[in-house]
């Protein structure tokens, strides 16, 4: 077929090309862009066109954006070259800057230092910074009071240096005092406070400097037995000197006592409670002594007790308190227990201290028992009796001698065989019994300050091997304080009385008859503080408002119906060898059918309180209440008392 062969052709033709030596191959060179230019352009070719033209443009787009990034480039490297200079200019040049590193403190002082003395210190401060500091401030702060942390309350000083120049030393001259117990270390803070020009902000620089107080402002120093045994007195006697050059205000010692220890007195006495002193001003050199007695109770064999003792000036906030610390020392006694042991017991009770009223008996029991282990001979016990308020004819001790021209009471092996050999760890005891005197007679008149004291003394002999006798020996005391004699006298009046009175006697129902209260007290040996009489109204009596003497500190409470006397202080012989306390008030009473025939109460009990100052113990007197029967007024008649209708 035609079509078979023109195929076949245009294979052999293929065949020749490829395979034939001298067929040399055209290649065909297109210009794009000159045939974008030619303007003979088929409209079979427009698709293309724009596909060439598309090209051109984005090409264009490249070139824009290739120059924008190459003018931020340049900016970049212009910007760094800057910076790095300016950098240079800063490192070389020094600029304006100032550096905490470049400010030196330097101190010049003593590291050791006596409390109380003045301790000089030249402060040197060195500028290294190329910039001056200006408004300098020098500050130094140090511990004032007993504590070494500068947060607590502390001493500041401060001075002003104005401007130091670059390169420039400064130093300055400075004084301080330093106060603390011996050894203690006392730090200083140094601070520099500055400004540098073109800004308002503060710098701080600082460094510390530690000082050792080498020795104590004040000697301090305690006299005291090494060890006691219970039960047994003890005497402190503290002494104190000024060991400064110039004279320190307002010293205080202050002693903390052990458990255990009962303050009995001290001389001088004490400026608050019983255990601080206000010594005023010391001079230097001038030796300054407090003697304390005391007792040690409920200790034991081996227990330690020590005692504080601390002075220094008196605090701004409290003239009890010790604000700088000058001087401590701690004191120790060591608690042992004596071979043979007495121990005193006032009606049942063993203390250094009592207060009894003037109608109890004393009965005292002397306890001994023997601590060794060998056995004790010849056992003798002795009492002593002194004072002004025990009645000697009333002294009782069985199985021993009471001796009335001495006023003590033995026991010994010749009136109780059991003191012949008393054999390790028995014990046993002896009694005796007395009575108070009155506290106010017609021919002794009052006591003052009546007390009873007693004394224990107990010896033995120890068998010490061979012909050697041991003598051991335990003694205890007590004092017995009486407690003052309060009268106090409660009485209702119709016809006398400071106040007159209205209503019927006998009183008749639903009508109102008024009374009058007296209440009266009267005391004898002791002063009495704090005194206060309260009481309180039934709920068909009601107050009537008056009471004699006007100026005495009488209220009354209408919710509560209470009525309270505020006495305040009742003196020693008040109604006895001077004038009485008294006040008197008005009730009104209005019966009520219900109580016909009776005889009903105008006043409840009234209730006496206060502190007797020389026993030191508080009284209570109680008084019953008051009805219409009234037996104290001399002139009220015996069918005056019952309700009738």
């Amino acid at each position: 077929m035609p079509g078979d062969e023109n195929k076949l052709n245009r294979l052999e033709d293929l065949k020749s090309k490829l395979f034939s030596r001298n067929y040399q191959t055209k290649i065909e060179h297109r210009n794009v862009y000159s045939r974008l230019r030619g303007k003979d352009i088929s409209d079979s070719w427009q698709d293309k066109e724009e596909t060439e033209s598309g090209i051109s443009v984005s090409a264009e787009k490249f070139f824009m954006k290739t120059s924008w990034f190459k003018k931020f480039f340049i900016f970049s490297v212009f910007f760094f070259i800057l910076t790095l200079g300016y950098a240079a200019y800063v490192f070389f040049a020094g600029g304006n800057t100032v550096s905490n590193d470049n400010i030196d403190i330097s101190i010049l002082g003593n590291n050791f230092t006596a409390g109380g003395e003045e301790l000089p210190l030249i402060v040197g401060i060195t500028n290294k910074n190329n910039s001056p500091l200006d408004l300098v401030d020098l500050v130094v702060e140090y511990p004032k009071g007993p504590s070494a942390d500068l947060s607590s309350d502390t001493e500041r000083l401060r001075v002003s240096l104005g401007t130091i120049p670059a390169g420039a030393i400064r130093n300055e001259n400075l004084k301080v005092v330093l106060f603390g117990e011996q050894g203690s270390i006392r730090p200083l803070k140094i601070s520099i406070e500055y400004r540098v020009a073109g800004s308002n902000a503060i710098f701080v620089k600082d460094k510390l400097f530690e000082v050792n107080i080498n020795s104590a402002p004040i000697n301090l120093s305690v006299d005291a037995p090494f060890e006691i045994t219970p039960n047994q007195d003890v005497v402190l006697n503290i002494k104190e000197t000024l060991n400064a050059t110039k004279e320190e205000k307002k010293i205080i010692l202050r002693v903390d006592y052990p458990v255990g220890f009962s303050f009995i007195k001290a001389v001088p006495a004490p400026s608050f409670s019983n255990n601080v002193w206000s010594l005023g001003d010391l001079a230097p050199g001038v030796e300054h002594s407090v003697v304390i007695t005391g007792k040690m109770i409920d200790v034991f064999d081996g227990e330690e007790k020590t005692f504080n003792i601390s002075t220094g000036s008196q605090s701004e906030k409290d003239k009890y308190v010790i604000g700088t610390v000058f001087n401590s020392i701690k004191n120790t006694i060591m608690i042992k227990r004596p071979f043979v042991e007495a121990n005193l017991f006032v009606n049942g009770v063993s203390q250094r201290e009592y207060a009894i009223d003037v109608r109890t008996p004393i009965i005292a029991e002397i306890r001994y028992v023997n601590n060794l282990n060998t056995k004790i001979n010849d056992l003798r016990i002795e009492v002593k009796i002194s004072g002004n308020a025990f009645d000697r004819k009333t002294i009782r001790a069985p199985r021993g001698f009471y001796d009335s021209s001495k006023d003590t009471i033995t026991w010994d092996q010749n009136s109780q065989s059991e003191l012949r050999e008393v054999n390790p760890g028995d014990s046993d005891s002896v009694t005796f019994s007395v009575f108070p005197l009155p506290l106010y007679s017609a021919v002794e008149g009052i006591l003052s300050d009546p007390s009873i004291d007693i004394k224990v003394n107990i010896f033995g002999k120890q068998d010490a091997g061979g012909f050697a006798v041991n003598e051991i020996n335990d003694s205890s005391s007590a004092i017995i304080r009486i407690i003052s004699d309060i009268g106090f006298s409660a009485k209702a009046l119709y016809y006398s009385g400071p106040f007159a009175n209205t209503g019927l006697i006998p009183p008749k129902t639903e009508q109102t008859t008024t009374y009058t209260i007296v209440w009266t007290l009267s005391n004898t040996a002791n002063n009495i503080s704090r005194a206060q009489i309260n009481s309180t109204l039934p709920p068909w009596v009601n107050f009537a408002g008056a009471f004699s003497p006007a100026d005495e500190n009488l209220t009354y409470n209408p919710s509560t119906k209470g009525i309270v006397w505020n006495v305040g202080k009742i003196p020693k012989g008040a109604g006895i060898t001077g004038p009485s306390r008294s006040v008197s008030f008005q009730v009104s009473f209005t019966p009520s059918l219900s109580q016909v025939g009776t005889t009903p109460t105008i006043i409840n009990d009234s209730i006496l309180t206060g502190h007797d100052d020389f026993a030191n113990v508080d009284v209570k007197v109680n008084k019953m209440g008051l009805n219409t029967r009234i037996n104290s007024d001399p002139t009220f008649p015996a069918t005056g008392a019952e309700v009738v209708n």
